[in-house]
């Protein structure tokens, strides 16, 4: 995991805004909210995280995505690509990425 991305899971777990480079989170009631250039990526909750590509399926946003999964998932799941489209596997199961899937 890059050092970007773990200040990135340290602050959206201590609920704090933070901002560095290209990425960002920001808090509101509860939710830690992820940018990366100014595109949400993700919510993050207290039980939940909810997630979204900013309109850049690159590897970027790939990796920081991934880097939450394995900070606040509950074990396995990730986001990868297969013949130029997103996929995401968890629990047993994998289906095409779409904006918006929550993981609890």
């Amino acid at each position: 995991m890059r050092k970007i991305e773990a200040q990135m899971n340290a602050a959206a777990n201590a609920s704090r805004d933070w901002s560095s480079a290209n990425t960002s989170v920001h808090c509101h009631d509860g939710v830690s909210i992820v940018r990366l250039h100014g595109n949400k990526i993700a919510e993050v909750g207290e039980d939940f995280i909810t997630l979204f590509d900013g309109g850049w399926q690159s590897h970027t946003t790939k990796s920081r995505l991934n880097a939450l999964l394995q900070f606040f998932g509950n074990g396995g799941e990730r986001v990868f690509q297969r013949d130029f489209k997103w996929f995401i596997t968890a629990d047993g199961w994998t289906r095409e990425f779409e904006n918006g899937v929550t993981l609890a």
